[in-house]
């Protein structure tokens, strides 16, 4: 039976402590968000776990501030002011949150725990994700308003493990069902027992899959998490991803969730599915307004559409990500609404007052949840908060409407420096978190600079 500090012993505290007291793990784990959506964390002694467990001052725990100074490599940034080499890299104070409790089904039924930074006096780090999807959710209910959102993932599946893929040096990967074949029985039968891997043991680790089936390409799937509040919500999303490539590992599947692998295939999508709640009702719905959309939905709708480019390195995080944006495809380019349009950037499906909502399509497959779920939610609720009017009507068919509408730029540095001059991302978001963002993308452009690809050497190497 793990022990714990006596004073850490009182009744009616929360009941997540009473079960680490009960677990025979014999450890915790934990984990928290580094800027590029990847879990980073560890195994805690359950003495750790309980002394960290403690409100402040007394609780958490110190975990290296590097997780805010290095990318998706490890490679330390050079242009970022709050962490860095000229810091000494310091443990940062991490706080567990107890309400994000939950076992790990594959993991032994391990108790599980995410945590966000603070700051010696407690304060919330400005840059730590889940902080600053906090800080948007906490303006928002200052309007009297509760986002809710579900999260839609599409990923590809590999044959491959990190060793198989390591001797393929980034080239080829092997899909494990072949051709264009979306919601196929017979292709989730190839891969049954991880297929129900993935419903059964997400829901047991507290990530409800609401939907999941194979979308068009080889070897891609689709999952529909149950929608809850935001915070909750990109909780399930940032933990789907680890999990899907946990439970995949098993079964010598390597799933990828990179925007676009191929050119020959359609991209992985992170569609964010929104609406508002008064604590009462869904307030985006209006039975008596056109297309049953309130006021409130009209100006959220019209804040997404009039500021999508000034928070989008936030959905299109990565080199990558531009990729996706092609024409033609199914990713939506154009700042864009439609009814039911999923060629629409920004889908109005209009139902009952219970299924009424925003999904908004941008996003990528390789967004870090939180951050995106910030962007959308804070593009939204500046619309509210000011009022805006949609001035666009909604597109029609394919993109019937839309010709006069700039579509998106395609590179990673573009809308880098729209996102760090955006005065609308930095009221909502603050300076810190813009200006530390701005500089992880801008680096991140600069290691793609740098790169020397396959295709270069394909088409230089012996003609030129």
């Amino acid at each position: 039976m793990p022990r714990e500090p006596s004073s850490s012993k009182k009744s009616g505290d929360h009941p997540a402590l009473a079960a680490v007291r009960s677990s025979e793990a014999g450890k915790v784990k934990v984990a928290v968000s580094d800027i590029d959506g990847v879990l980073r964390g560890k195994y805690l002694h359950p003495d750790k776990f309980f002394s960290a467990a403690r409100p402040h001052p007394d609780g958490g725990f110190g975990f290296c501030d590097v997780v805010f100074g290095w990318d998706s490599s490890d490679t330390c940034y050079d242009n970022t002011t709050l962490t860095g080499w000229h810091h000494g890299f310091p443990d940062a104070l991490a706080r567990i949150d107890l309400d994000t409790f939950r076992h790990v089904p594959w993991d032994g039924r391990v108790p599980f725990f995410l945590g966000e930074f603070v700051g010696p006096d407690g304060s919330p780090s400005p840059i730590c994700p889940r902080q600053t999807l906090r800080r948007v959710l906490a303006r928002g209910a200052k309007l009297g308003l509760q986002a809710m959102c579900g999260v839609e993932f599409e990923w590809f599946n590999f044959a491959e493990t990190p060793q198989s893929w390591a001797a393929k040096k980034g080239f080829g990967p092997e899909p494990i069902t072949p051709g264009m074949f979306g919601y196929s029985l017979l292709r989730m039968n190839h891969q049954r027992e991880y297929f129900n891997a993935l419903m059964d043991e997400m829901r047991e680790f507290g990530v409800p899959i609401e939907g999941l089936h194979t979308e068009t390409g080889p070897g891609v799937y689709e999952a529909a998490i149950l929608f809850s509040e935001a915070l909750e919500a990109a909780d399930r999303a940032i933990l789907f991803k680890t999990g899907a490539k946990e439970i995949a590992a098993r079964f010598g599947i390597m799933p990828s969730f990179m925007a676009k692998w191929s050119a020959q295939y359609p991209g992985c999508s992170g569609h964010i599915h929104q609406s508002l709640s008064d604590g009462k009702r869904n307030v985006f719905f209006d039975a008596k307004a056109p297309r049953t959309m309130s006021r409130v939905f009209e100006s959220y709708l019209a804040g997404q559409v009039a500021c999508l480019m000034e928070f989008a390195p936030m959905f299109w995080p990565t080199v990558n990500s531009y990729k996706r944006l092609v024409d033609g495809f199914w990713a939506p380019v154009k700042p864009t609404w439609g009814v039911d349009n999923r060629t629409a950037s920004f889908r109005v499906i209009a139902g009952s007052a219970k299924s009424t909502r925003l999904e908004t399509r941008c996003p990528g497959a390789d967004i870090n949840p939180y951050l995106a779920m910030a962007a959308v939610l804070a593009a939204g609720l500046h619309g509210v908060e000011k009022g805006l009017k949609l001035t666009t009507p909604p597109i029609t068919g394919t993109n019937q409407g839309a010709e006069d509408i700039p579509r998106a730029p395609r590179t990673l540095i573009e809308t880098t420096r729209i996102f760090r001059d955006s005065a609308i991302a930095r009221d909502w978001l603050g300076d810190d978190f813009v200006d530390h963002f701005a500089a992880t993308r801008d680096w991140e452009w600069r290691q793609w600079l740098d790169g020397v690809t396959d295709w270069e050497l394909k088409r230089y190497f012996e003609i030129i």
